[in-house]
């Protein structure tokens, strides 16, 4: 017989990035000068994301689109790339993810996108540790701490170990 379940999760949300800590605030400031930064010539949509790393450093990354379209690459996967390929013994304990709409105004809506989700999700259960994930926007700011809220029932590297066959 069937059984309905339900998902949900909670997260903070703030009106405004002065009721953060200094260095959340000093992540999204990161993220926003990153979305600046961004190569996004055909959707305009300019990415930008800080990754704050255990020793306090903090990497960058922003989207670079490409006219073959599955060739371009989310700021969220630039920056935690470059933070992996760079500091490769320093985990990382947050990132902040913004974009600039169009019109040149930070936008009103951003969440990673699922190929995004499976790449934080791949770094939290290599390194054992939450990531929290601030989404900065317009009119408000997101806190979540772990991408396991965003992607529930998440496919890991656990899911690839098959245990020997029994003899």
């Amino acid at each position: 017989m069937a059984v309905t379940k339900n998902i949900s999760f909670s997260f903070l949300e703030f009106d405004n990035a002065d009721e953060l800590p200094a260095s959340d605030r000093e992540l999204i400031l990161t993220a926003v000068s990153a979305a600046g930064l961004a190569y996004a010539p055909y959707s305009k949509f300019r990415v930008g994301a800080a990754v704050r790393l255990e020793s306090g450093k903090i990497v960058h990354g922003s989207n670079v689109e490409n006219a073959a379209f599955p060739s371009g690459l989310c700021a969220e996967r630039t920056a935690l790339a470059a933070a992996v390929s760079n500091f490769p013994d320093d985990r990382p304990l947050a990132i902040a993810i913004t974009a600039i709409a169009e019109n040149g105004d930070i936008a009103e809506s951003v969440s990673p996108c699922g190929n995004c989700r499976q790449v934080i999700a791949e770094e939290e259960t290599r390194r054992g540790s939450q990531i929290r994930i601030i989404l900065y926007m317009k009119n408000k700011i997101r806190v979540i701490e772990s991408i396991s809220l965003l992607l529930p029932l998440q496919f890991n590297m656990n899911n690839l170990r098959l245990d020997p066959p029994s003899r």
